[in-house]
Formats: C-alpha cells, structure tokens, sequence
C-alpha cells in the first residue's frame, strides 16, 4: 500500500480524498464541538496537503439519504465545523459529480479546498459503481482514501475509484491500519479484548479469530446473552438479536480465556422491578448490564493488561439504572497502565458521557471497519491500495 508521503511533487495536483464527516448534526444545524472527532482526525492529512500547496478536493458522506438528496443530511454544517477548524474558507459545490463541480475545480488555486456535496445521494456510490466512480476520478490527479472508518464497504469513492487514479493511503487510514496492525500481531501479553453491544453477528467473528492471540475476553451486552444462549443457560426474554446459535458453537465456548458474566442486572419485563441475579433461570426478565461481582473480575483482569480492545458497551447505559457495568469497565480501562483502543459509535457516546473519553490512547474512527479488521476480513478500499 502506497503512501501520500511517497508523491514527490503535489504542488497545483487536484488530490481527491476520501474522508469521513459522517457526524451528528443538531437540530440546530450545527455539528458540536463533542461531536467532531472524525472531523479533526483527518487534519493531519489536509494540512500536509495544504503544506505540499495541492489542490485539496475533499469527499465525503452523511447519513444514510438511500441514493436521495435529504435537506438535512447536505454537508453544510460539515463545511462550516471545517473551516473553523482550519480556520480557511471552505467552498462546497452542490453535487459532486457533473459540470458545475467540474468548473469548481477548474478555477480552484494551489492550498484551496473544495467539499463535495454528500456522496451517497447518488446511488452509484454504494453500488460500487464504475461509472459514477470514473465522474469522481475526472475532476483529479490523484486518489487518497483517509477514510479507514468505510474502507470495508465496496463503495464507488473507496474501491472502484483506484481503478481511474494514482491512489493512495492518506496519513490516518496508514496510522489506523498500522495500530491495529500492531495489536493484532503483535499484543503485549496480557492483552484484553473486551467485546460488547448489540450487534453480536459482527463481533463473535473478532472472538472467534482473537481468542489464541489474547489472554483474556471479556463480554458484555448482546454478547454475552448470544454465548450465554449457546451454551444453554436461560437468558428469559433478553435480546440476542438474529443470530444462529450453532454457528455461536463454533466458537470454543469452554475455553478459559472467554470470560462471560455470572451475575447480570434484570428487569422484570411486566412489572419493571430492577435487580441483581446470578446466570441461570431469567423467567421472564431481561439482561439489562453485568452485575457487580462480574464487574469487579473484569475490572481486575483489565487492571493486569498491557493490551485493552473495546468495542461495544456492557449494558444498556443509556439509562443510568443499566449504566454501571460500562462506567465501572470504562473506569478501570482509564486507570489501566496498558494501552488502550476503543472503537464503535455507541462506546465512544459512553465514554464521552462519562468524561473518560479523552483518557484513551486511541480512539479508532470505525467500528464495524474496526471490527472487520481484527476479525482478519479483506477490507475493498485498503485491498483497492495494494
């Protein structure tokens, strides 16, 4: 995989790149100074081309329009966060493909930069479609893609895209793939994979590719309930989401290293009593979080780690009365001597809502990209680079 660093010469180039701004935007049409981590983790790679006095052509998605233009998911308030950031004037152009971005770009200078409009109001993009791709590619000299956080999509701006350009890894897709790279080949022992959240189908893959590379598992959530459910102990009317238990027993359920709860936080689903219960008969009560007891062991385990993955909270810790195992985990990952990742859109919130998110060693812009990388899957836009 070729660097950006390695292009002698950027000066006057149009550099196409590929980042993610897909933020939350408020009501107010704004998007928060909490809420743009994604944003700045990109500036290291537009003020290199700013420095190198390229032509900086930014692309980008928000939300989920299905091939529709959305009023409320146009760039604008990216566009606006971005030029603060930068302190620069910003001009975006209304689509991103076609004459007007073509004629955008022609009259573009040296260290001036362009925002395309919102990629996936065109249907092409997530299509992976080579047409649409060769209008993105028409406008540029050279590719990057700077966007780990979508490299596991096959989408038209990451994967189809390489095929018309020069293309490149930009400085943060190099410094997520090289961490994570890292952890997975190289853990310090005793390394901590701590899995939890509700979509259990794209974690138990990580589990199950992880388990002979790291010391301890710790699960949590979704998780947790999937494997307690495989193994047949009773999880009542708790949530496993669609999932096949006898693919969950593929996995080395017994083995010593995946550490599972023993004691949980219910409610009951009909008169909403909450409690403390050991693992066992549930009835008709939900597995809301882990119990104190488990939250201890964890605490423990992760306190004895040089090596912390997180990804996915242990319980529903959007209501406080479910959020003490995910603060208690959070609270001994940050006090923890090992280094420590964490990746996934809802454990960010968590640990932004507890004040632990600053304390980190490394936040990763991609969840299910995160999670598709250390469950050793090809990923289309890093495959697209070599």
């Amino acid at each position: 995989m070729k660097s950006i660093k390695e292009v002698k010469d950027l000066k006057g180039k149009r550099v196409l790149v590929r980042v993610d701004f897909n933020v939350p935007v408020g009501d107010d049409g704004v998007v928060d100074g909490k809420e743009d981590w994604r944003i700045k983790a990109v500036l290291p790679t537009i003020k290199y081309l700013l420095e190198k006095e390229a032509k900086i052509i930014l692309m980008a998605h928000l939300g989920r329009p299905d091939g529709e233009v959305v009023e409320k998911m146009k760039l604008g308030p990216v566009q606006d966060r971005l030029s603060d950031l930068l302190d620069l004037s910003i001009t975006r152009t209304p689509d991103c493909v076609g004459d007007i971005v073509s004629e955008v770009v022609d009259e573009m200078q040296a260290g001036e930069i362009v925002l395309l409009e919102n990629l996936r109001f065109h249907q092409g993009e997530k299509r992976n479609d080579e047409e649409f791709a060769e209008k993105l590619a028409s406008i540029a000299d050279i590719y990057i893609n700077d966007a780990f956080s979508v490299s596991h999509r096959a989408h038209a701006s990451v994967s189809a895209i390489t095929k018309f350009l020069p293309s490149y890894a930009g400085l943060l897709l190099e410094k997520e793939i090289k961490i994570l790279s890292d952890a997975v080949s190289n853990p310090k022992s005793p390394a901590t994979i701590i899995m939890g959240g509700a979509k259990a189908k794209t974690k138990l893959p990580v589990i199950k590719f992880l388990m002979n590379k790291f010391d301890h598992i710790l699960v949590g959530g979704v998780v947790a309930n999937v494997i307690l459910k495989a193994k047949g102990i009773d999880v009542g009317e708790s949530m496993i989401g669609d999932i096949d238990l006898e693919d969950v027993k593929k996995i080395d359920l017994d083995n010593k290293k995946l550490c599972i709860p023993f004691d949980v936080i219910v409610c009951n689903s009909k008169i909403k009593k909450v409690e403390v219960s050991s693992i066992g008969e549930m009835g008709d009560e939900k597995i809301l979080d882990i119990g104190p007891d488990t939250e201890e062991v964890y605490s423990k385990i992760i306190a004895d780690s040089k090596m912390i993955i997180w990804n996915g909270p242990m319980g529903k810790f959007e209501n406080e009365k479910f959020a003490s195992g995910t603060r208690k985990v959070a609270e001994a990952v940050v006090k923890s001597k090992g280094y420590s990742i964490i990746g996934g859109g809802d454990i960010i919130t968590a640990l932004d809502q507890f004040g632990y998110l600053d304390e980190v060693d490394y936040v990763c812009t991609g969840g299910g990209a995160m999670l598709e990388f250390l469950a050793g899957g090809k990923m289309p836009g890093i495959e697209a680079l070599k």
